[in-house]
């Protein structure tokens, strides 16, 4: 046995006991204490059934992170499932906790399976690029519908431990005791009952027919869109109908083995961890986080309701401030329906959505009311001197140490802070909408926000189960940056000769969630056209500057909230436009310009070359600290495919040679849009690639 797991032998009943915090990983020492465990009650007379159970506060919970990457060591998984399911005694896995990816696949060579009543179930794998290579796929549509395997490996959603025993996946609940206490109680049962081994492998699929398997990826293609993993996962599992467990496993393994090899399963791997390491940021070196438990909200509208809904749903008290009695009220029943949603799916409970109302979130006109929260987020409307009279006013009310923060999606947060006389105390917490379902959160660090402001900040996030990333000061920050530098090169793009219609294709395609025409619809154009005004006393002559999005806004075509933008929205249907054509052909003709074809490639070519381009420039300024920030940000906010990693991890897979020729290419039509990044042509002369920059 090993140090991560025990082996012990009382009533004929051998118990395998893994301990392996935090999660009880299936690390080389588990897998080894297994298959160890395994050989040793089998040559033991005495022992008439096997328990194996884990410590702590979860059974296996899948693979071990820290071996990602590295040569397989043996035994391999597989085999210790093997090892398990060809027991000659009855082997029993006791549940709880989350029992997950590796972790499953071990319960599934188990012969019987118990689990506490809390425990959840899954197979995650595809959300790395990957399928369960242990025999997940084989053994899984053994024991419950083939649908539903197909469901639950195909979109790694857990399920719960009653769904779990009347699909077949378990055998019993305990009604109660330890994990260890109530696999043996079970085992001894089994034993007196006089059952024996009970090999998944051995056991039939539920009849499937080919339909099922069609209709499964005609599903898929349609929901994920370009993703490899989810297919190959179906490959696999329709092979588990059709061959016996062991020719059933050499396909499995040859389908795992391709999908290791892919760009796809590199670049979720990527942002797997580019998410973890997100959160290393000098500050939080230097200081440790102020201790919060409520939250004053300021405005009441979409983004401020929505923040509230996120706080609530986290555990913290809020009080918000509207400029009117109508307003606070309004912003009172947008937060109320939202948690009764939340209560409708589960996700809260009818007490705790009745503490919340009656006591935990409490609206007001009065900015007396915000003087004992902890932090303090500003989500009023994007203007500076509203947002600088709110801060002046703060000084007065907000308690010494308090956060305060402003929602500003563009802003100078310095000059926000300087409306305070405490500047250390000030920061950006961008929230993205709508709040409480968005996971990105921008900490927008001013030049005098304390380290530990920075670090609560970040804790803040953790509490609101938000993915934090630090971003320095600048107009747009990341994000909104970007976004409006690929928003001009796309502009060109249709000025050039495609239409709004093609370059959404073409990006949806390429596995954007939406295309930015139907995004700019979605939010409302008088977003970017109040952003654009703001800006254009400093935009530069040399620009090219497309104009039709403003001659909408002027239409008062704002997007969906209107029934109409770049598209017409009518009758539930989203349809293209041809007067949009027109205006646009029209501004082509006033500027001189002869439309071109524009291929889907070459979008995607812009689109790409622009975003990573600028992104040089925003890593070389410390804007953002490093690549990976800025996957990130992208990934999780703005609809950028997972699955291709980020747009800097994009660029290093397809090479950044090819990105700054692409870069180069373009600015033969405009020097000034598509001047070379430094850093990228810093990169590439010198053979490096953006993760270089990562460590």
């Amino acid at each position: 046995m090993t140090q991560a797991t025990r082996y012990d032998a009382r009533d004929g009943i051998a118990i395998i006991s893994i301990s392996n915090p935090p999660v009880n990983a299936a690390s080389f020492a588990v897998r080894s204490g297994l298959a160890d465990g395994i050989q040793h009650a089998e040559a033991d007379p005495a022992v008439a059934a096997i328990v194996i159970c884990c410590d702590g506060r979860t059974f296996i919970a899948g693979a071990d992170i820290k071996e990602f990457g590295k040569p397989p060591v043996s035994p391999s998984l597989p085999s210790v499932v093997a090892a398990i399911e060809a027991s000659t005694k009855p082997v029993i896995a006791s549940l709880h906790g989350t029992v997950l990816g590796g972790g499953l696949e071990v319960a599934l060579g188990a012969h019987y399976r118990i689990a506490l009543p809390d425990t959840r179930f899954g197979l995650p794998e595809v959300k790395l690029g990957l399928l369960p290579g242990a025999g997940g796929t084989q053994r899984l549509p053994r024991l419950v519908p083939v649908e539903m395997a197909i469901d639950m490996i195909t979109t790694g959603r857990q399920i719960k431990a009653d769904e779990a025993q009347r699909a077949g996946l378990i055998d019993i609940i305990a009604k109660d005791g330890t994990p260890r206490d109530a696999g043996i109680a079970y085992a001894k049962a089994l034993v007196a009952d006089g059952q024996g081994a009970r090999p998944t492998g051995d056991l039939l699929c539920q009849s499937s027919v080919g339909e099922t398997f069609d209709a499964a990826r005609s599903a898929v293609k349609k929901k994920m869109r370009g993703q490899v993993a989810p297919l190959t996962c179906i490959d696999a599992i329709e092979a588990a109908t059709k061959l016996p467990l062991k020719e059933g496993l050499r396909v499995e393994r040859d389908l795992f083995q391709k999908l290791m090899q892919g760009d796809q399963r590199a670049a979720l791997i990527h942002a797997f961890f580019a998410e973890r390491q997100v959160a290393k940021v000098p500050e939080i070196k230097e200081g440790s986080p102020r201790e919060f438990a409520s939250i004053g909200i300021i405005g009441g509208g979409t983004m401020g309701a929505g923040i509230a809904t996120s706080a609530l749903l986290s555990g913290l008290d809020v009080v918000l401030v509207e400029t009117a009695s109508d307003a606070a009220e309004r912003a009172l029943s947008t937060v109320t329906k939202t948690l009764q949603g939340s209560v409708k799916r589960g996700k809260l409970s009818q007490s705790a959505f009745e503490d919340i109302v009656e006591r935990r979130f409490v609206t007001s006109t009065d900015y007396a009311i915000l003087a004992e929260a902890d932090i303090i987020i500003e989500a009023a409307f994007e203007s500076m001197d509203v947002k600088k009279d709110i801060f002046a006013q703060l000084d007065a009310v907000c308690k010494p140490g308090a956060v305060l923060a402003t929602n500003t999606s563009y802003l100078d947060v310095n000059t926000i802070a300087d409306a305070t006389d405490r500047p250390g105390d000030v920061i950006g917490l961008h929230f993205f909408s709508p709040a409480h379902m968005m996971k990105l959160l921008e900490v927008v660090v001013a030049e005098k926000t304390s380290p530990e402001v920075v670090a609560t900040g970040f804790a803040l996030a953790k509490k609101m189960q938000k993915i934090a990333v630090r971003a320095g000061v600048c107009d747009g920050f990341i994000g909104n940056r970007l976004l409006s530098f690929y928003r001009r090169a796309i502009d060109g793009a249709v000025m050039r000769g495609a239409s709004p219609y093609d370059v959404d294709r073409a990006l949806v395609d390429f596995g954007m969630a939406m295309g930015p025409f139907s995004v700019s619809d979605l939010a409302g154009l008088d977003i970017g056209y109040a952003t654009r005004k703001r800006l254009a006393p400093f935009r530069d002559p040399r620009e090219a500057y497309a104009e039709f999005s403003d001659r909408l806004c002027e239409k008062k075509r704002l997007g969906r909230k209107t029934g109409r933008g770049f598209y017409i929205y009518e009758n539930g249907q989203t349809l293209e436009d041809p007067d949009v054509l027109d205006m646009i052909a029209q501004e082509r003709a006033a500027k001189g310009i002869i439309a071109e074809q524009v291929t889907a490639q070459e979008i995607v070519e812009r689109f790409m070359a622009a975003m990573v381009n600028e992104a040089a420039r925003i890593v070389d300024e410390g804007i953002a600290l490093r690549p990976l920030d800025v996957d990130v940000t992208l990934v999780n906010g703005y609809g950028f495919p997972r699955w291709r990693g980020g747009p800097m991890h994009y660029a290093d897979t397809v090479g950044l040679d090819k990105i700054l020729a692409d870069v180069r290419r373009f600015s033969k039509e405009d020097d000034y849009l598509w001047e070379p990044a430094q850093l990228l042509e810093t990169l590439v002369a010198g053979g490096q690639s953006f993760s270089d920059l990562n460590a």
